[in-house]
């Protein structure tokens, strides 16, 4: 099974100092060695990935505590918009159904509460895997 048949991958982006920051995506086989998820234009995986493309990913469960035996491997990320974000889009609906429906509800929720309303699910990242 590969990284794109995962419930769950532990994406693991990286601040300008170098810092890790892991967490948890679901993903979408895209391709020969690509896989994609979404996120928000406002969120920190994308401004990370705004200034580099270094990632790694690993298979791991919806906590992001990765499976046993699994190491980390090392890619490289864009963020999409248009045909390849619908593209992802589609995919991930498919994929998790109501769940992104609930995600989307709760995100708003919480935007609401905190007062810090970002877009749900308004750029795609496409992840290219080394092969």
């Amino acid at each position: 099974m590969g990284l794109g048949d995962e419930k769950y991958i532990l994406l693991t982006t990286f601040k300008r100092d170098g810092t890790a920051v892991p967490t948890p995506v679901w993903s979408v086989p895209l391709g020969d060695h690509e896989i994609g998820f979404w996120t928000s234009s406002g969120s920190g995986k994308a401004k990370r990935l705004a200034h580099t493309d270094r990632v790694t990913v690993q298979p791991c469960d919806g906590r992001g505590k990765p499976h046993d035996g699994s190491e980390p491997v090392e890619a490289t990320a864009r963020l999409v918009e248009g045909a390849e974000l619908d593209e992802i889009r589609s995919k991930v609906v498919a994929n998790y159904g109501f769940m992104t429906k609930l995600t989307k509800l709760l995100g708003t929720i919480g935007g609401i509460v905190k007062r810090n309303r970002i877009p749900y699910g308004d750029r795609g990242v496409v992840i290219t895997l080394p092969g």
